[in-house]
């Protein structure tokens, strides 16, 4: 089997990665991700038809959730681990199919034969189905984790994934699928901001540290709170001061997370970067999720946890952090304070919510002309400066929300206010893209008027398959007018954009000026 990759922003030239990921994942894993993903699709052949008999398997659930995670770009690049996933996947597809009397064909798991059978545009629409489908089950993950769930949603996983086992399903019907896809991960994201304000508060506006400070330090990256708050409670008293990374930095906004002393504050930037600043952190690293890099050079004291993994880096449980405690202790950590500097984050949709009237007052009085989201997931590409430039020439009357990882091009950036309002608004990780949402729906119906209707522009940017998830639901709300970069996606052809451009008039970007000029005119 040959290796042919393209679901990340990133494939090589704009077309796919066939000998080894830019990622860094080898032909052997991405190979394997392959088998898992067709594994995933025979189990919901099963799962799908049983579940309308009222037979849920929960093994066979968290397999499939679990499954498509594993297969996100940067979680996974351990083929040992992915063995195991695949090896459990047809444990429950074996469990399944002995209470079934069903007979399943299975489909090519290449995906250049698949494109071969299926035709170039319907293969698109399934790839894009799957994708959206990856993304909604790492949010669905991080809700399981803190004790979420949903059968009912679990069953719309199955129902969809099954449908993809059709080979004549017509262009359509897929558009359909996918448009479900984006209902099915609202709710997902619904279920995992129930699952984090439930179980840590509402997010507060908080000045964060982003300077270290001297002692013995860890740095948390990825998207996990539960891994954050048990790491938290186990190096209490250690002297060890504890530093997000990345996607992590919106837990510092958590009452319940910095109630902690020792969550001192952010390190780093984006997941692009760790390499230089990783080699440079003077602790131990633990990798919760994805973004994971080849840790060549620091190696020995980086930990991954949950479904991250990497070649012969040690792999730890949150039941059990000692190990990476241990090893932040025998590093010499930071040797003095750096000079403070802070950033202003927390603006979660309870807190923007809150103040609703006093911005719609600031508007109708000409105070605020036009809110832009800028927000996505950052990356290495050339191109993405583009929305460093489009943050920096928004005029001084606008304020911007933002989210994800893609706000540190900016987000140390000073901006002001208006009239006591931040005209930067950092709403958290893409996980909180939910609480974005509301945020356009309170204020939809503060001004009285459709969400396309109001003076909002979306400037996202995408990497990977939790982005694809995000641009679905808002597709499926009947959001219009997003300007999407730094690069389309390979794995959607002409016919399908032009659809979406035709339905929902998305635009790729062009240049900041070029664009701010044809959003206010």
């Amino acid at each position: 089997m040959n290796m042919y990759c393209y679901q990340c922003e990133q494939t090589a030239k704009g077309e796919g990665c066939q000998i080894q990921g830019v990622c860094g994942k080898q032909a052997t894993s991405a190979d394997l991700q392959d088998e898992i993903v067709s594994k995933i699709k025979e189990l919901a052949f099963y799962a799908n038809k049983l579940r309308q008999s009222d037979y849920i398997n929960k093994k066979a659930d968290m397999a499939m959730i679990e499954g498509l995670f594993t297969t996100v770009t940067n979680v996974n690049f351990d083929d040992i681990r992915l063995k195991r996933v695949k090896e459990t996947i047809q444990i429950q597809i074996n469990e399944l199919k002995e209470l079934a009397n069903f007979d399943y064909t299975p489909m090519s798991t290449s995906v250049l034969e698949r494109k071969a059978l299926l035709g170039e545009d319907i293969h698109s629409l399934h790839e894009i189905i799957t994708y959206g489908l990856k993304g909604a089950a790492a949010y669905y993950d991080h809700a399981k984790i803190l004790g979420y769930e949903d059968d009912k949603l679990v069953g719309e996983f199955f129902e969809v994934l099954d449908f993809l086992n059709n080979k004549n399903a017509t262009s359509d019907e897929l558009l359909a699928k996918a448009l479900q896809v984006g209902e099915i991960n609202f709710k997902v994201m619904q279920l995992l901001d129930d699952a984090n304000t439930s179980t840590y508060g509402h997010p507060e506006p908080t000045r964060v540290r982003v300077t270290p400070i001297k002692g013995k330090a860890i740095v948390v990256s990825g998207h996990d709170l539960k891994d954050l708050e048990e790491l938290l409670k186990q190096t209490e008293g250690t002297g060890i001061n504890v530093y997000t990374h990345g996607e992590m930095l919106p837990c510092n906004a958590y009452p319940g997370l910095k109630k902690y002393a020792h969550l001192v504050g952010n390190y780093g930037g984006a997941w692009q970067d760790q390499q230089k600043e990783f080699k440079e952190f003077p602790g131990a690293i633990l990798m919760t999720t994805n973004c994971i890099q080849n840790p060549q050079g620091y190696s020995d004291r980086i930990f991954t946890t949950g479904l991250v993994a990497w070649p012969n880096v040690k792999h730890v449980h949150r039941s059990d952090f000692s190990a990476v405690i241990e090893a932040a202790l025998k590093e010499k950590g930071f040797e003095e304070d750096d000079e403070e500097k802070y950033i202003t984050i927390g603006f979660g949709r309870n807190s923007i919510i809150s103040i609703a009237p006093t911005v719609v007052k600031a508007v109708k009085a000409g105070q605020i002309r036009h809110f832009f989201l800028i927000g996505g997931c950052d990356g290495a590409k050339s191109g993405r400066n583009y929305y460093t430039e489009f943050a920096q020439k928004v005029p001084q009357d606008c304020v911007i929300l933002t989210l994800a990882c893609g706000k540190y091009r900016f987000n140390k950036l000073e901006f002001g206010d208006i009239g006591g309002i931040p005209r930067l608004l950092d709403v958290g990780q893409c996980n909180d893209a939910y609480s974005a949402i509301k945020i356009a729906l309170a204020l939809s119906e503060a001004f009285e008027k459709e969400v396309n209707d109001l003076p909002l522009s979306m400037i996202l940017s995408w990497y990977e398959q939790k982005a694809v998830a995000i641009l679905l639901t808002l597709l499926y709300l009947g959001i219009k007018n997003i300007r999407l970069g730094p690069s389309l996606p390979a794995f959607i052809t002409s016919n399908v954009l032009n659809i979406l451009v035709e339905k929902y008039n998305i635009k790729p970007i062009t240049t900041p000026d070029e664009d701010l000029k044809a959003i206010l005119g």
